[in-house]
């Protein structure tokens, strides 16, 4: 598909075949089910909103994550930074199967708590790691460079590191 053959008429297709990078960005940002359904739906009104500047030559994955993680970023730039006792007061049961051990729910709740603490920058370059792009895909995304990104990346590896080894009372 070429920049001109992209018509509105592609637009639900592709959102809907990709619709799980909306939702991976709005579950990294948002803690409560009512908060990641509001920036889902921003996000799936800023990428309709965009898709008249789309370039079909480029893949449609990378152009939905700029998107879908800048109104993330935007969004929490503009509200009140968390507080410590904020963080804390998040909901410690990640969104899952009920079929998931006890023990694999905690950790996963650690982590998120880590996440959380990070800069939302971080967050999405972490985010996308998770998701295996390569450190090219990352900075095509974020708009920075893959030496950038393997740098950002082995220093939020060593602040998560030492975030979940404090929650869990590691020495």
């Amino acid at each position: 598909m070429t920049a001109t053959a992209a018509t509105a008429a592609d637009f639900p297709t592709l959102l809907d075949a990709h619709r799980g990078i909306v939702l991976k960005v709005a579950a990294a940002f948002r803690h409560t089910p009512d908060d990641r359904a509001d920036l889902a739906q921003d996000i799936a009104l800023r990428l309709w909103q965009a898709w008249p500047a789309y370039d079909a030559a480029r893949p449609f994955s990378t152009w939905m994550y700029r998107i879908a993680l800048n109104v993330a970023i935007s969004q929490q730039r503009r509200e009140r930074p968390r507080t410590h006792a904020a963080l804390e007061e998040m909901h410690d049961e990640p969104a899952g199967d009920a079929d998931v051990d006890f023990a694999a729910r905690q950790q996963l709740a650690l982590v998120q708590r880590a996440m959380a603490t990070l800069a939302p920058l971080d967050r999405a370059l972490l985010l996308l790691h998770l998701e295996g792009c390569s450190h090219r895909e990352t900075a095509d995304v974020l708009g920075t460079t893959e030496g950038n990104v393997a740098t950002r990346l082995n220093r939020i590896k060593d602040h998560l590191r030492r975030r979940v080894g404090a929650q869990r009372g590691d020495a």
